[in-house]
């Protein structure tokens, strides 16, 4: 695609050591990471608030950022843009025998079970822990969640949401007794670690992404409380200046309000 290459010799003149930028040149894996790590939130941000404008940009800075490493690993002789597309190409056709060969599947179960075995035959050097292979910087959420899934591959796991159920209010009632107990910073964030991993065991089994919900909440309580914010402005007050008696009843409308809207009229 042309404007593909135009890309690929943009990134290249920004790196270039004579007329290029200075901070493109200075880059390097490690410094990049926090921008492709920003972007791909911001591509989440994005679809979550249905902005298919604000989409089309932040795909091409995420994209952007995929140039970015290609052009450094490139001027290291360690391989190519051509080289990260071609190898995602032989990839995706391999793990899709059913689309690109003759394989036949009953179902998207069955499917992603091939997959998986797929991906297995792959790496015949398998990682000598079950949990290996999680990288590290993944969201805790999420990255709660993948370790979740390698343990439940060898038979770790609860098979029913009930008893996760359980063991969230067992975290919730050691967690209160540490508080009641006035445990140091370090006993109180271990306990809340184990409320939020039991959480997220609960929603790998309800099939949902925790961290998807709990983006979806935060946006909740940012509506709601602009709500508040803008009600407050009617009388010409701010939330400091009103209390939380009375912003938790205006809270109470706006919920009101966002079930049926012609409370809000």
């Amino acid at each position: 695609m042309r404007e593909l290459e135009e890309l690929l010799v943009v990134m290249a003149r920004l790196r270039d050591p004579d007329n290029g930028c200075p901070w493109d040149r200075e880059q390097t894996y490690a410094t990049i990471v926090p921008h492709t790590i920003e972007e791909a939130y911001e591509v989440a941000d994005a679809i979550a608030r249905e902005d298919w404008d604000e989409l089309k940009a932040e795909l091409g800075d995420l994209l952007f950022q995929v140039v970015f490493y290609a052009q450094i690993a490139c001027e290291e002789g360690r391989f190519g843009f051509a080289d990260v597309a071609g190898g995602i190409v032989e990839k995706m056709t391999r793990r899709h025998p059913h689309v690109f060969g003759d394989e036949r599947y009953a179902d998207a179960a069955a499917q992603m079970a091939a997959w998986e075995r797929i991906k297995a035959a792959e790496k015949p050097q398998q990682p000598a822990g079950t949990l290996d292979g999680v990288p590290l910087a993944l969201p805790a959420l999420t990255r709660a969640v993948k370790l979740q899934k390698k343990a439940s591959k060898v038979g770790f796991d609860w098979g029913a949401v009930e008893p996760i159920l359980a063991k969230i209010q067992e975290e919730i009632a050691e967690i209160r007794h540490e508080i009641m107990a006035q445990s140091s910073p370090e006993r109180l964030a271990d306990e809340l670690g184990d409320v939020l991993f039991a959480v997220a065991n609960l929603a790998r089994h309800l099939q949902l992404d925790p961290e998807a919900a709990l983006r979806g909440t935060n946006g909740k309580f940012e509506r709601r409380f602009r709500r508040i914010e803008a009600w407050l402005a009617e009388t010409g007050r701010v939330p400091a200046q009103s209390t939380l008696a009375e912003m938790d009843a205006l809270w109470e409308r706006a919920k009101i309000e966002e079930r049926d809207p012609r409370f809000g009229v």
